[in-house]
């Protein structure tokens, strides 16, 4: 009883104690003041929610995240602001490829100091890889970021709360393991069973894969039918929007899903596990094998036909430059014109713009000529000079980043303020020096410029070095332009042609 009253005459020591005495001892260690909870008022912050597409342990969905978020915020007396809420809803964090837009949004307004807390319902819904935790972690190092949760509290600059995170993220992260595993497994097992995948419904079938739909089936057994004699996927597609039948997700048909009836092995009732027929599946079949199987013959035979007749027969010089007017996309050379990208859709997207390729690539090398001719890069590459106010402001933005520097050795600045005035300087640098961007004009444009240009392009035309025309142009030209034609005789309107140039 002794013993205990020993001890019962140590004072007792507050939570609140601890933690202040903890960051005392970190801004002596690192030269940096820690901001304690009493300097939160009003401070911004942000909130993440995300709920996977899979089934974690934790599905709890991205409405009540957000409440839960919203209590702890006015808890602490932090500002959330409407556009400061990250959403990613059916979005996996451990699958490394996955896109994660509310993810990277929210570290771009981290990066550029526009929160100082982000409020998450526990950190596994920010991350389930740790080179996710490193990176905000790096972001905190410039900004001093609090992560808040709804059971704790961790201080990104704390080396505690680091350790004690990034044992949470790798335990996120071996779940997630698991699950995968697990749900391989199902996969194996219902493949061996004969059993569909699951996923987006096919045509023809119900959203289990199981039933037959007979109306679409119908369609499906016209789709093999016409293509077997001889109709093409285009006309095929083209016929289908027609008679305004939708296809499996409600959309208009096209070459692309026409061909994903043709080649699907689901239709033929055979169960594919990992690229290969693995045997018969549990499901009513609507093409029989031999029918499909001979579908499968015809297409490996007329897509090497078809390819040989859209070959090209000449070497189209403005590939890679010409671009619709009314779509914004390229114009791909085929059958001496050049044509969208998107003629040969079916659907309402479609665009029928072509341009005469011979007259076009004249027309534009005769204004690649002219250009060459008055163009002077002796002894130097092309570049923009910088006028005498960008180079004032450049002299003063580096005397600006001396001088910080100089407060920063002082500690007149802490670290992360010290960052922050530098980026902001460094920005106004960079964008003045992006104005004075060398371009090596003198080896593309060597001996193709002055008064013998003509007699120079003649022999790159001679010798069919198309590859050089072609570079040449590109250097010159951002793109070439092409809009509506008001020529009725099918004749180059050269009013529609618009040539950008690039600087130089």
């Amino acid at each position: 009883m002794d013993d205990l009253n020993q001890f019962s005459q140590f004072p007792q020591v507050s939570r609140d104690e601890i933690r202040a005495r903890k960051l005392a001892r970190m801004t002596e260690a690192t030269g940096v003041a820690r901001r304690s909870r009493a300097d939160w008022a009003g401070e911004s912050a942000a909130i993440y929610c995300r709920i996977s597409h899979v089934n974690d342990e934790d599905q709890t969905g991205v409405e009540r995240q957000e409440r839960v978020c919203r209590d702890i915020a006015e808890r602490l007396g932090l500002t959330v602001q409407d556009d400061h809420v990250f959403v990613d809803n059916n979005r996996s964090a451990w699958k490394r490829d996955r896109k994660r837009p509310g993810w990277n949004a929210l570290l771009d307004e981290a990066r550029e100091g526009g929160v100082r807390h982000i409020l998450t319902y526990h950190p596994d819904r920010l991350m389930r890889q740790p080179r996710d935790l490193e990176e905000l972690l790096q972001i905190s190092d410039d900004h001093d970021i609090t992560l808040h949760g709804e059971a704790n509290q961790r201080n990104l600059a704390d080396p505690d709360d680091r350790f004690f995170l990034r044992i949470e993220v790798a335990h996120a992260c071996r779940s997630s393991d698991d699950t995968s595993r697990r749900l391989k497994t199902a996969l194996i097992e219902r493949a061996q069973d004969g059993k569909p995948h699951t996923g987006k419904r096919r045509y023809g079938y119900d959203k289990s894969g199981t039933t037959i739909i007979p109306a679409e089936a119908e369609i499906v057994r016209e789709i093999y039918e016409r293509y077997l004699n001889g109709d093409t996927i285009t006309t095929i597609a083209r016929d289908l929007n027609g008679r305004k039948l939708p296809t499996a997700l409600g959309g208009e048909w096209n070459a692309a899903n026409v061909t994903v009836v043709l080649r699907s092995h689901h239709v033929a009732g055979l169960r594919v596990f990992r690229g290969e027929v693995i045997g018969a599946g549990e499901w009513p079949a609507i093409i029989a094998r031999g029918l499909w199987d001979e579908v499968q013959e015809r297409r490996t035979l007329r897509a090497p036909a078809g390819h040989g007749k859209q070959a090209p027969k000449r070497y189209y010089l403005l590939r890679g430059i010409v671009t619709c007017k009314k779509c914004g996309t390229h114009m791909k050379g085929s059958g001496g014109k050049y044509l969208c990208n998107r003629g040969s859709r079916v659907d309402s997207k479609r665009c029928y713009r072509t341009v005469s390729a011979g007259p076009l690539e004249s027309f534009v090398s005769d204004a690649a000529i002219r250009l060459l001719t008055k163009l002077d890069v002796t002894g130097r590459d092309t570049a923009t000079v910088i006028s005498d106010t960008d180079r004032a402001a450049l002299d003063a933005d580096r005397q600006e980043l001396t001088e910080l520097k100089d407060m920063w050795e002082k500690r007149e600045l802490t670290t992360r303020e010290y960052r922050q005035m530098k980026k902001q300087v460094d920005d106004r640098i960079s964008a003045v020096e992006r104005k004075a961007v060398v371009r090596p004009a003198v080896e593309i444009l060597e001996g193709l410029v002055g008064s013998n240009t003509k007699t120079s392009w003649k022999a790159l035309e001679e010798a069919e070095d198309f590859a050089r025309m072609n570079a040449v142009l590109r250097f010159l030209f951002a793109a070439v332009i092409i809009g509506d034609s008001h020529d009725r005789k099918n004749r180059l309107d050269y009013g529609r042609v618009n040539i950008e140039p690039n600087p130089l």
